[in-house]
């Protein structure tokens, strides 16, 4: 008898658990929203990395492309550790 009712407890505990995971899962619209936030988290600072190496080049003398390349890199790693950066803090 003292078996049944802890073995009852014990499925009513993960019950529960199970409804309050369903609940508190995001919805359709709120996933989209974090991708969305995690794609500008990436792109925006490659974006500014490469108008700002391509102003740099157009103010130096000669044509190159090295401050664009450059700085277009330097916003993708800005970019990719930004983007850990939510992610784990999301966790």
């Amino acid at each position: 008898m003292k078996d049944d009712a802890r073995w009852e407890a014990t499925i009513r505990r993960r019950v529960e658990r199970m409804r309050q995971a369903e609940r508190d899962r995001p919805g359709l619209l709120a996933q989209t929203a974090y991708l969305g936030t995690l794609g500008l988290v990436v792109v925006l600072p490659m974006v500014g990395g490469a108008f700002l190496g391509r102003w740099l080049d157009e103010r130096l003398p000669g044509f190159c492309i090295h401050w664009t390349l450059s700085l277009l890199f330097a916003g993708l790693v800005v970019g990719v550790y930004s983007a850990y950066l939510l992610i784990k803090r999301h966790e």
